[in-house]
């Protein structure tokens, strides 16, 4: 920091720099003072506010002329430019503290904010000329730390001086404090006067573009902001750099504007310079936390603080309501100024850092524009809040909000530094990985793993997984990603790119002949369904050359769903379960190394198998996670028919509680036949039988008397639980039920539900509404196995016996699982099920999926009626459709049926 002094000139820049702050805070301090005498509450609040905006809004409208005055020409002629035309405004301000007129005063902080605007990317622009790129986090640490020095000390002697004139006369009105500090007007002009004969003083710089001209018709029709933007835009650092500064400087300055008004009222502080003193100790803090940056970053820009400062910041901005001392307010405030500088100084450098030197006033511009909207908006937004009677503690507690939001993301968008930090943490805390195959990973010699994509983190839990460390092959795009790639350096990753493969490919097979573990995902791409999608053969022109090398196939499984997958939000919700989630990572036996690409595919699904298999050994039953879901959901609709009522979750977890009673006292079987169409009651009677743990048996209504007869038989079914109304509409199209299973007790459910009182049904619906899903599942739910039979679907063959297929309660489960990764289900899915329930998709695809996922389903026992259903599909906006090619072949053939009411659907 010494030899940073020595540098000629640079003393010179940085009191010409600490005179012009102390000036403008100076008149700023005073206008506010005077305002916080004569004015209380929200008219307090919106009065200061305005004084910040008015500083604002220059430069809101100058950021493209300061920025092109800056390019343009010698930044040390722009200095000395700001210096004569703040030298009239401070003669000018004096004059009207002299005559009493406190509004013209007022206004005049917007023309004082007009040279500041001028200034400010000349000012920092010519940091990066007098230092060079080495020292720019050392030199805007300085430059921060001597801001804030003379914005404490402007703050401490102008209040100061405030108090002092004021404490011995008597005043009624604005025009008669002004009247009486007007002397404090020559303090502004000499130090002006002061900072412009500096400004002749610091060295002069060559960096000007003569031959530039300024287009004044681009510059109304905003399309040189748009340009001077794309340039800030167009590099993360810069943009990501320019963003997280504005909100900090707006958050500030809403602290500025609010707190004279909290500190009155809830600290009971009358006094202008306590006030001011508290709020100046952030200035300290930030002068302190400016020098210890600068003593950390010596020769580099440590990134590491940014998140640091950030957590900071969120930590005092909501200490702030809570503190009732004003010594331990004026405590929190160092602090928040120290985590300030920690947050601030790095993103300033890093922005100067990667611009290029005839771009940096532009840059700078940039970085003034979007700075000063976002702090205009917050103080707009703040009298707003305001005008309409919010305190200063909400806007405090709002405030607190935005800063807790704003940590969040900086922690999202680490810098290189911390990742490996926090990826470590982050697997130890929320993922459980099993292996299958760990014995397939060769323990030396070259090895190609090769596997699927799953999401953004595939490559850090195979590492985890694989004893042997790891090169990755990844694509080059997210390879130059500046949050990722000093941490994927640390790891030997191969960037490939499509264009340009050869030297990838030439490198892997570098590594597999020296005897290194590869890793790739011949998919290329991170998939967007779950599933395998097609194997380049990329991968083979590495292999060729590859001496001893083997390729081991592996399948990663629970990694869809998750928040780094490119799954819909809503499946990423619904697959959010405890505390861990489990990935299953499966190795298969090595391959030879000339393995292509088809044969590959087909080893890797062959793993998915025994995946899925494994990890279906850790799914709940469709009732348990049912109840989970429903419960979850609440108020919100489970199911509806396209004539009849629609039921929210909590009603449709009371019939089904209600209507498993009555089937606990009627059918003491294991087996239950249901013979139903698709409807809300077909899917309560199906829930209630599996929560019960026994199997149901939807009979296919649709096959022959015999086949209905044998299907019966087979199953031993005693009971069969269906609907008077439905068995009417069967006989109307010359299927007897009643006839057919004369044998056979039916039970119809209009009875079961008249037999159901209401203060029963009322009393379970309270149950549900009040009890926690653990205690529910303890009450209604019966526990099974996994391997316990759930349901039985007969064929519908006309002749010999039907074979009947049994599905386990796992099978039901990762069925269902499986449906609804596919479908990669939404917030606004809503399934329209007209499928029977004796049809496979019917029963698993529109009845327990939707249900399990928390969807809303709409019923309609009829498939052929497809008029009425492409009513319910526009009437509901139905989004998913399941049906046979038939029944599809319908809605095509029928003029009735017009495309816009299945203008909803998605799949």
């Amino acid at each position: 920091m010494k030899n940073l002094f020595k540098v000629t000139g640079f003393i010179t820049y940085i009191s010409m720099l600490f005179l012009n702050a102390f000036v403008d805070l100076g008149h700023k301090i005073l206008i506010q003072n005077t305002i916080f005498k004569t004015y209380e509450g929200q008219d307090q609040i919106i009065l200061t506010a305005i004084v910040n905006a008015l500083i604002l809004i220059p430069f809101v409208l100058l950021f493209t002329p300061s920025g092109y005055v800056a390019d343009k020409f010698s930044k040390y002629l722009v200095m000395r430019a700001s210096a004569w035309f703040a030298l009239g405004i401070t003669l000018l301000i004096t004059l009207g503290y002299y005559l009493g007129w406190f509004w013209f005063s007022f206004s005049m902080t917007f023309l004082l904010a007009v040279q500041s605007a001028m200034y400010s990317p000349a000012k920092y622009g010519y940091i990066k000329e007098l230092l060079g790129k080495k020292r720019l986090a050392q030199g805007n640490g300085i430059v921060q730390a001597a801001t804030m020095t003379a914005i404490l000390l402007s703050t401490f002697v102008f209040s100061f001086l405030f108090e002092t004139l004021l404490s011995n006369t008597k005043w009624l009105t604005e025009s008669n404090i002004m009247q009486i500090i007007a002397p404090l007007g020559w303090i502004l002009v000499g130090m002006t006067l002061l900072e412009l004969y500096l400004a002749y003083k610091v060295p002069k710089t060559t960096e000007t573009q003569h031959n530039k001209r300024f287009d004044w018709l681009k510059y109304r029709t905003g399309k040189t902001q748009r340009e001077n933007l794309k340039v800030a835009w167009n590099n993360q650092f810069i943009w990501l750099s320019i963003i997280g500064l504005s909100i900090f400087w707006a958050v500030s300055q809403v602290i500025l504007a609010t707190y004279p008004a909290f500190a009155e009222e809830h600290l009971h502080v009358t006094s202008t310079t306590i006030v001011q003193g508290m709020m100046a100790c952030a200035g300290i803090g930030v002068m302190i936390g400016s020098f210890l940056v600068a003593r950390i970053s010596k020769n580099h820009i440590e990134t590491g603080l940014i998140p640091v400062g950030a957590v900071g910041l969120a930590i005092t901005v909501a200490l702030i309501t809570v503190i009732s001392s004003p010594s331990l307010q004026a405590i929190n405030f160092l602090f928040l100024g120290i985590m300030g500088g920690f947050f601030v100084i790095p993103l300033r450098a890093l922005m100067q850092y990667h611009t290029e030197n005839r771009q940096l006033g532009r840059v700078l511009a940039s970085y003034n524009f979007v700075e000063n909207i976002i702090m205009l908006s917050f103080l707009v937004g703040t009298i707003l809040l305001a005008r309409i009677g919010i305190s200063d503690i909400q806007i405090f507690i709002l405030l607190g909000v935005i800063v807790v939001v704003g940590t969040g993301y900086t922690i999202f968008k680490l810098p290189q530094s911390l990742i490996r930090f926090i990826f470590s943490r982050l697997f130890l805390a929320k993922y459980r990985i099993k292996i299958q195959g760990f014995e397939n990973i060769p323990s030396k010699g070259g090895i190609l793993l090769l596997g699927n994509h799953i999401s953004w983190i595939d490559w850090a839990i195979i590492q985890i997984a694989s004893p042997r460390h790891l090169h990755f092959v990844i694509e080059k795009a997210i390879y130059q990603k500046w949050y990722l790639k000093g941490f994927l350096d640390l790891f030997g990753v191969i960037p490939i790119s499509r264009g340009s493969s050869k030297d990838a490919l030439n490198r892997i097979t570098e590594l597999l002949n020296e005897g290194k573990a590869v890793c790739l995902f011949p998919e290329g791409t991170i998939s967007r369904s779950g599933q395998l999608s097609e194997f380049k053969q990329g991968y083979e022109r590495a292999a060729e050359n590859a001496n001893h090398a083997q390729i081991v196939p592996f399948y990663m499984h629970g990694l869809w769903g998750s928040r780094f997958s490119r799954s819909s939000e809503f499946l990423k919700e619904n697959r959010q379960s405890g505390f861990k989630r489990d990935i299953l990572i499966a190795f298969g036996k090595p391959l030879d190394i000339h393995t292509p690409a088809d044969k590959l595919k087909r080893r890797v699904f062959d793993l998915s198998f025994s995946a899925w298999q494994e990890y279906a050994n850790d799914l709940e039953p469709i009732p348990h996670s049912w109840l989970q879901v429903a419960k979850k959901r609440k108020w919100t609709t489970s199911s509806s028919d396209i004539v009849g009522q629609s039921i929210n979750h909590y009603q449709f977890m009371t019939a089904v509680f209600r209507f498993a009673a009555k089937i606990r006292q009627k059918s003491p079987e294991q087996n239950i036949g249901l013979l139903l169409p698709s409807s809300t009651a077909g899917a309560i009677t199906n829930m209630a039988v599996l929560t019960l743990g026994k199997t149901i048996v939807n009979l296919n209504y649709t096959s022959s008397r015999e086949a209905l007869q044998a299907a019966v038989d087979k199953a031993e079914i005693k009971t069969i639980y269906t609907s008077s109304k439905f068995l009417k509409k069967l006989k109307s199209r010359g299927i007897d039920a009643e006839a057919i299973f004369q044998k056979t007790r039916l039970i119809y459910l209009e009875d079961v539900k008249q037999e159901i009182s209401k203060s029963s049904m009322l009393a379970t619906l309270l149950t549900t509404i009040i009890l926690p899903t653990r205690i529910l599942k303890w009450l209604y739910l019966k526990p099974v196995k996994h391997d316990a039979t759930a349901a039985i679907l007969f064929s519908s063959g006309s002749e010999g016996t039907p074979k009947g297929i049994e599905l386990s309660h796992k099978n039901l489960a990762v069925n269902a699982r499986q449906v609804a990764d596919i479908l990669n289900t939404k917030e606004n899915d809503v399934v329209m099920s007209t499928l029977p329930t004796f049809h496979a998709f019917g029963l698993l695809a529109t009845t327990l999926m939707p249900l399990n996922e928390g969807i809303p389903i709409v019923c309609h026992p009829d498939p052929t009626d497809v008029v009425r259903i492409a009513k319910g599909i526009s009437q509901f906006e139905a989004t998913l459709f399941f049906g046979t090619s038939t029944f599809f072949r319908m809605y095509i053939r029928n003029r009735r049926v017009h495309p816009l009411m299945l203008e909803s659907l998605r799949l």
